[in-house]
């Protein structure tokens, strides 16, 4: 699949470049720019991938994304109502005379750990992502007073994970990126079916060895539970739409109460049946 490298310039009377609701829901962009990214996205699910790592997200996602890293826009193939603030803004915004400031040192550091990616959780990304949504109705320089305070404010904040990925600086890792693609692309066609760790294989390019190294040094995981954490994730929101577990564990790509069972608990702390009567309380 194609990587697009986006032209982004920035608002009229303004030094970044502000979206709410771009509305990309059916399109899939994989996509990389010079620019830093602050990406807020209210959804029931959705998928964050960003450079080599991809997860799914429940709820809502905050993330700040450095220069050059490829990612996907977070609403992709999310079907219900979507909200989304998108904040870009060049690369070398703390490179001049902002970086001298004493008063933004915290933000100029938040800048400097963002090149290799990072997603807030918790009350962060929740009172951030309130803030966030409310610029649209600022002026432009309260606009920027206020980005300013939220960039401050997750400075400061430790509820965040680092996604330690790279940006694009050879071939060589663009290569990779779009092998990543193709796996997921692939896992979300068919994770319903049984696990075939060859047909992936072939699907890249690869011997079934190298496939199994690759993916292992890549995720941190086997292809086997990749596919499982996935599965897990869209039964997650199966029980929450009242789906009963019988149905839940063979919608989702499982072949058997018992081992759903041992997975579902493995990735949630809890067994299914626990997770969706605590949910539909």
């Amino acid at each position: 699949m194609k990587l697009n490298l986006e032209q982004i310039l920035p608002d009229s009377d303004s030094s970044f470049r502000f979206l709410l609701t771009p509305k990309l829901n059916e399109v899939f962009y994989w996509h990389f720019h010079p620019e830093i990214e602050l990406v807020y996205v209210e959804a029931d699910k959705g998928i964050r991938h960003i450079g080599e790592h991809i997860s799914t997200y429940e709820g809502c996602d905050l993330a700040l994304i450095g220069s050059y890293i490829p990612h996907l826009n977070f609403d992709y193939g999310v079907k219900a109502t979507v909200e989304t603030v998108v904040i870009q803004f060049p690369e070398t915004y703390f490179e001049s005379g902002l970086v001298r400031i004493p008063e933004l040192k915290k933000v100029v550091d938040l800048m400097e750990r963002a090149k290799t990616g990072l997603a807030f959780t918790g009350e962060t990304k929740r009172i951030a992502g309130v803030r966030l949504k409310k610029l649209a109705h600022l002026d432009r320089f309260h606009q920027f007073m206020e980005l300013m305070s939220i960039f401050q404010f997750l400075a400061e904040s430790d509820e965040y994970v680092d996604l330690e990925v790279r940006p694009i600086s050879s071939q060589t890792i663009l290569k990779q990126q779009e092998r990543m693609h193709r796996i997921h692309q692939f896992v979300e066609a068919n994770f319903q079916k049984p696990i075939d760790t060859q047909q992936i294989a072939n699907e890249v390019n690869l011997s079934l060895p190298a496939f199994c190294r690759y993916f292992k040094k890549t995720t941190k995981l086997t292809y086997t539970d990749f596919v499982n954490q996935y599965r897990v994730q869209y039964a997650k929101k199966l029980l929450i739409q009242d789906k009963n577990v019988t149905e839940t564990c063979f919608e989702s790509g499982f072949e058997s109460l018992s081992y759903f069972n041992r997975i579902f608990k493995k990735w949630t702390g809890e067994a299914p049946s626990s997770f969706r009567k605590q949910r539909l309380k």
